[in-house]
């Protein structure tokens, strides 16, 4: 199993990057995907969450209205368009197959003018 994150990078606060976490080794439409965060000195949070097919979202308060998780099952690669970046966005970000505790490397998103 693979999990590869990407699309993480410096933004100035209020701009908007998509991140993309590509996924193999397993049936990727059977399973639900999830991104996490994890900022210096904190845990690891839960900030958005799609099931299989792509019809039921989920995301953390924190980020409601700003953040839109997506999936394409034909290119195994689940999405986080993220808009309207605060500081306090600012951590490393990593995709996760649901109810299997299995991590990629991540990718960092740093907001900060």
């Amino acid at each position: 199993v693979q999990l590869v994150e990407s699309g993480g990078g410096l933004v100035e606060p209020g701009g908007s990057l998509r991140l993309s976490c590509r996924a193999s080794g397993f049936t990727f439409s059977a399973y639900g995907m999830s991104w996490h965060r994890q900022a210096p000195g904190k845990e690891r949070e839960l900030v958005a969450y799609i099931s299989g097919a792509g019809v039921n979202t989920e995301y953390a308060d924190s980020v409601k209205g700003r953040f839109t998780i997506s999936r394409d099952n034909a290119k195994n690669t689940v999405f986080l368009q993220m808009n309207s970046l605060k500081p306090e966005d600012t951590a490393v970000y990593y995709c996760k197959r649901h109810g299997v505790a299995e991590w990629g490397r991540g990718t960092q998103v740093t907001v900060s003018s």
